[in-house]
């Protein structure tokens, strides 16, 4: 079973500004909560390839990630894929628009799987992520347009 959650909001920043603020996935842990620790490998840039580990809290029980960027056009979206071997596994992305005044929207989402006994679990990941998904845009917005 997957299924897929997102959130749309509007930025008071330039894309650009944005785009590079959510290009650093070292910058997780400002806007979401669950995320203890994150790197990124290789040292430079984000582009296709990078890789960022993280250390995220779900439900009390502390897991490793690995996402891969998978797509990256500046200005325009980001993708990444789960690498990680866990019970449940996220696939998903950024889109970017310009908007006039040197605003931004971004729409976030995430395609949620579950792997063995994590076909059981997913739907409730998938719930409580789809009832966060409006709070989370929130925390980005806010977070984007304090960096």
């Amino acid at each position: 079973m997957s299924g897929q959650f997102e959130s749309t909001v509007e930025i008071d920043r330039p894309v650009g500004e944005v785009f590079a603020y959510l290009a650093d996935g070292r910058n997780d842990p400002q806007f979401s909560p669950r995320v203890q620790e994150i790197t990124r490998t290789p040292d430079g840039p984000t582009g296709v390839g990078t890789v960022f580990r993280s250390t995220v809290k779900d439900a009390g029980m502390k897991t490793g990630r690995e996402f891969r960027i998978t797509g990256f056009e500046p200005q325009k979206l980001i993708r990444w894929t789960e690498q990680s071997k866990n019970l449940v596994t996220a696939e998903g992305g950024y889109d970017f628009e310009a908007l006039s005044g040197d605003r931004t929207r971004v729409r976030i989402f995430n395609t949620l799987e579950g792997h063995g006994l994590g076909k059981l679990l997913v739907g409730l990941a998938l719930s409580a992520a789809r009832k966060d998904a409006p709070d989370f845009g929130r925390r980005i917005k806010a977070a984007a347009e304090a960096a």
